[in-house]
């Protein structure tokens, strides 16, 4: 049975925002890495938006740029939206029954799924669905923005933490 893990950049004071900090080149080669081992990724239709930049290669890319994309194109993606009537290469649209829907995945795959964007991640935290949470917290304050947990915050039990970089600290969580 496949893990839900849903993981993002956060700042000090809770918010994730792609667009005001990035990850150091550190961080980003432990993205790779993680894409690379991911059996697959659930994206809300924004998030799946954004993502769908690593579908064309850039011609300003480098070696990491390129291991990326690699990486994302290669696993499936689903995603949950009402709007979009297609989806891109390696993709599929999730039906109308969320929690049927990604029951059936976890159930259907091994390893980890990632789950991308917070408003996707409430939905599946509300249906009990994740069983994991990543917070790879920087630190920046950006007093506002979209936070890290959009909806009510559930329990949690810290597992593990760790540093990646110089200045990034990597927390895991389960549901308690």
């Amino acid at each position: 049975m496949a893990k839900l893990v849903f993981g993002m950049n956060q700042s000090l004071d809770g918010y994730v925002d792609y667009m005001e900090f990035g990850p150091s080149p550190t961080l980003f080669r432990h993205f790779i890495k993680e894409a690379q081992e991911h059996a697959g990724s659930v994206y809300g239709r924004r998030m799946y938006e954004i993502m769908r930049y690593w579908d064309d290669d850039h011609p300003e890319w480098g070696a990491d740029e390129h291991a990326f994309a690699a990486a994302w194109r290669r696993q499936p993606k689903w995603v949950v939206s009402r709007s979009l009537k297609s989806v891109g290469p390696n993709a599929r649209l999730v039906g109308d029954d969320l929690g049927s829907a990604i029951r059936a995945l976890k159930a259907e795959h091994e390893g980890e799924i990632e789950v991308a964007g917070p408003d996707l991640a409430n939905s599946l935290t509300e249906l009990g669905l994740i069983d994991e949470y990543r917070i790879y917290l920087h630190p920046v304050v950006l007093g506002h923005g979209k936070p890290y947990f959009a909806g009510p915050r559930p329990p949690l039990r810290l597992v593990t933490h760790d540093r990646i970089g110089e200045d990034v600290i990597r927390l895991t969580y389960v549901p308690a």
